[in-house]
């Protein structure tokens, strides 16, 4: 999983359009695989329908933030109903993304800058996940 999350990122890095992505898996249909246009539209529907559910990266982690004025516990909660659905983020992404996400108050300025910055951050994983 990790790869494709990896592939993910680079395709948005170098900007991997959807005419690219529908080129190349055109490209890779063999010859003659096609019989009709209704059979082209259900495989090209079954490949890229905008119903399939993506999958999300550690990137949508910070996209999470506390709401202005929201209670703590609220934008916990959905820190980690977020979490939940990366589960190969890193405890290091999951610990900066959620400080990142918090309004600048008593426990922001309270969080040591150091456990987010060492290769094993400090925090039980059950705080953030």
């Amino acid at each position: 999983m990790e790869h494709l999350s990896r592939f993910e990122n680079a395709a948005l890095l170098h900007r991997y359009t959807d005419e690219i992505k529908c080129r190349q898996w055109f490209n890779q249909l063999p010859v003659g695989a096609i019989g009709s246009f209704q059979e082209f539209r259900s495989l090209f529907l079954h490949q890229f329908a905008s119903s399939r559910k993506l999958r999300k990266t550690e990137l949508s982690l910070f996209v999470v933030r506390q709401k202005d004025d929201g209670p703590l516990k609220e934008y916990l909660q959905r820190f980690n109903a977020a979490a939940l659905e990366v589960p190969a983020a890193t405890q290091e992404v999951k610990a900066s993304a959620f400080s990142q996400g918090l309004l600048d108050g008593d426990l922001f300025k309270s969080l040591p800058r150091s456990q987010f910055l060492s290769s094993t951050p400090s925090w039980p994983e059950q705080q953030i996940h």
